[in-house]
């Protein structure tokens, strides 16, 4: 059993799928299977169960799941240590698609400038995948929104961020400065997938002031939100950095007067992985940009 075969192992596990697993650790789907059929045979039994259009871990294979992300959680944070000089290597950073394109670019070239021997790769995904992906150490942070209910990662709140209403230009509640929430309470909304957090954060704020929000379409991106909004096919709430960050004059945003709607965002880390020099000092980069 090598350490490479885990590691092929752990795609195929966490895709469910030879093809795609195949595609994301650049590897041939049948060079693939050869190599787990190999481990099946070490094994004496199989590891996965074949279905038509993905494959499912058996009993024997959640055994193998659970000691093969503590082996190679071990080989690499190893690896990590003992090459950590705090100006080369590789940090992993993920966050969030209602954060990633409008906070991280900054700190990212900020970063970059720091440490020119530096590897830092980027992902985004929605929060659970995320949450799923730091607790197995496939990634070194991730920046999110609250709430998060997960064991044994570490959460670190950064900051507050009010959340927007954007409308049409036209719309008939475009002439007020701040708007009350008996002004939306009425509104048709369109908002993000059930998937994105950022869903939950408006649904909260609205239900706890006892009204739901009424959902007339749903998309994957916020930037499709925006453009619905501009045709007038609803409101919706957005995020002030995405707010900041919006030139366009075909659609306009306001503050709900009193209690604003708002979310927490916060660094999500794994503290029994190895923590490097550079990721302590990418941490410190994102606190001081507070």
């Amino acid at each position: 059993m090598e350490i490479e075969q885990l590691r092929q192992f752990l795609a195929v596990a966490e895709h469910q799928n030879f093809t795609r697993a195949a595609e994301f650790i650049g590897l041939s789907q049948p060079a693939l299977s050869r190599s787990i059929a190999r481990l099946e045979e070490e094994l004496g039994q199989p590891v996965f169960e074949r279905q038509t259009r993905k494959v499912k871990l058996t009993d024997s294979g959640q055994l193998l799941l659970r000691r093969a992300q503590q082996l190679i959680g071990i080989v690499d944070d190893t690896i990590a240590e003992i090459s950590d000089d705090g100006e080369s290597g590789r940090i992993r950073i993920a966050a969030i698609p209602t954060i990633a394109p409008f906070y991280l670019p900054e700190i990212l070239k900020t970063f970059a400038a720091a440490h020119p021997g530096a590897t830092v790769t980027v992902q985004e995904d929605t929060t659970d995948h995320l949450l799923k992906r730091c607790t197995q150490g496939e990634i070194d942070l991730a920046i999110l929104a609250l709430p998060i209910t997960v064991k044994y990662l570490e959460i670190e709140p950064l900051f507050d961020e009010e959340l927007q209403i954007v409308l049409a230009p036209d719309h008939p509640l475009a002439k007020k400065k701040q708007l009350r929430l008996t002004d939306i309470e009425p509104l048709p909304f369109v908002l993000l997938d059930e998937a994105h957090c950022l869903s939950d954060n408006i649904q909260t704020f609205c239900r706890q002031r006892s009204f739901d929000p009424v959902s007339v379409e749903r998309t994957s991106q916020l930037a499709m939100v925006q453009e619905l909004v501009s045709l007038n096919h609803g409101v919706s709430m957005v995020p002030a950095m995405a707010v900041n960050l919006d030139e366009s004059d075909r659609r306009i945003y306001r503050s709900i007067a009193g209690n604003k709607p708002t979310r927490t965002i916060a660094m999500v880390w794994n503290p029994y992985r190895f923590q490097s020099q550079l990721l302590e000092k990418f941490k410190a980069l994102v606190r001081n940009s507070v």
